[in-house]
């Protein structure tokens, strides 16, 4: 892979080592095989495995897979991996390698010593299942479709289903002397909801507590999910019963972002809100971390050219959308998750990821190399005004979807 975009672009041009740098770094610093050949991905300095950012994290790599058997060696090990997490808790977001009870076991909530933190995101569910689609595109193998992923597509529709009636969830979440965004308000339950359709969500894909409990991107993923998950079900599992429970959960989810998930803009028509309650309030943002609703063309739930999307895609681009910062050094999309006016290399990348403007593709390129603070790796978020000062020295999930953008562009 490195050799491939060194003879693309030069072995000496910035492009080339930052992608060397961003690919190499994820398979030296964040991957171990354990003694039963599953396969613990951290996130980077965390020592902790997410769900979502190890599937990202491992993304780049499935398109070298039918060339190197090492490298489906290493997903199906993740692919083990992730069931047994899910068969663990499905309510988790972030695991630790062993029982060692690291982490946040002082949370109120149901925790156990193999898990990091327990804040239940939709999209910690989405992507495992979104990372076995990959990897049967792209290796043409069909072999991870063991009795335990079975189970974890069992656990995964019982929870969404189960939170489209959040009232009657088990689910709840306290966090104490901490932010707001780190806890759910209403003893733990989060803001009231009404039915909707859609699946409930305690966090977002930052970590951050949801304003309001529908979260219309992570659920448009869900959508997607489920229909690899029935495909799945029916070819590989020959179980049309679940298949066909999956489908209907699906049509379900997507009527209720019909319903409810779209309003009307006085500057950019219909366009898809961030998160809704079911109850007539809406939070019109759009967040750096994936799923976004910038994303929804690179999440397979849409096409580029959809109106809605693009009505969208220029309001989450704009000041309109509150964590859209523009300064002398770059303009994006940062998160509350980040200091006010931090722009985040993830959106950047999938900004470039998501469209077909080769000029924009190549100034958020440009902006990309010159924003790592001569560190020649992608940072968490930086400040648009000045980019030496960053979080997270070290994050992996934004290395490789900047080695997937990389990879995507012309010379």
């Amino acid at each position: 892979m490195i050799e491939t975009v060194k003879e693309k672009f030069g072995k000496e041009h910035k492009i080339s080592v930052m992608f060397e740098n961003c690919i190499s770094n994820t398979l030296s610093t964040t991957i171990k095989t354990l003694d039963d050949g599953s396969v613990f991905v951290i996130t980077g300095d965390i020592p902790a495995m997410w769900l979502r950012d190890s599937s990202c994290q491992l993304r780049p790599f499935l398109l070298f897979a039918k060339e190197e058997p090492e490298i489906l060696k290493m997903v199906t090990g993740l692919i083990r991996k992730q069931a047994e997490c899910i068969l663990t808790d499905a309510y988790a977001n972030a695991f630790n390698e062993s029982a060692n009870g690291n982490g946040f076991q002082d949370d109120r909530t149901e925790m156990k010593p193999e898990l990091w933190e327990r804040k239940y995101e939709i999209d910690s569910l989405c992507y495992p299942i979104w990372l076995i689609k990959q990897y049967v595109e792209n290796s043409g193998a069909r072999d991870v479709f063991t009795p335990e992923v079975k189970q974890a597509f069992r656990d995964i529709l019982d929870v969404w289903q189960t939170e489209q009636y959040h009232e009657n969830s088990e689910y709840s979440f306290v966090r104490l002397n901490c932010p707001p965004s780190d806890t759910l308000s209403n003893d733990g339950k989060g803001a009231p909801v009404g039915y909707t359709g859609m699946t409930w969500s305690g966090f977002r894909p930052s970590d951050d507590a949801c304003k309001y409990g529908y979260l219309i991107p992570s659920n448009m993923f869900a959508s997607v999910v489920l229909d690899y998950m029935a495909e799945f079900l029916e070819k590989d599992f020959q179980d049309p019963q679940m298949a066909k429970e999956a489908k209907e959960l699906q049509a379900e989810i997507q009527e209720g972002i019909r319903k409810y998930g779209i309003v009307e803009d006085e500057t950019f028509g219909k366009i898809y809100a961030y998160e809704t309650d079911g109850l007539g309030n809406y939070n019109l943002m759009d967040d750096a971390n994936v799923p976004s609703l910038l994303s929804l063309p690179w999440l397979a739930y849409c096409g580029k050219d959809d109106p809605i999307y693009k009505n969208t895609r220029a309001f989450v681009l704009s000041k309109k959308n509150p964590y859209y910062f523009e300064g002398a050094s770059a303009k994006g999309i940062g998160s509350p998750h980040t200091p006010d006016q931090y722009i985040w290399h993830i959106a950047l990348t999938m900004q470039g990821l998501t469209s077909d403007d080769e000029e924009e593709r190549k100034e958020l390129l440009e902006t990309l190399l010159a924003t790592d603070a001569d560190c020649k790796v992608m940072h968490e978020g930086f400040d648009c005004q000045d980019p030496k000062k960053f979080t997270r020295e070290w994050f992996a999930w934004a290395n490789s979807l900047f080695a997937l953008f990389a990879l995507s562009m012309k010379k």
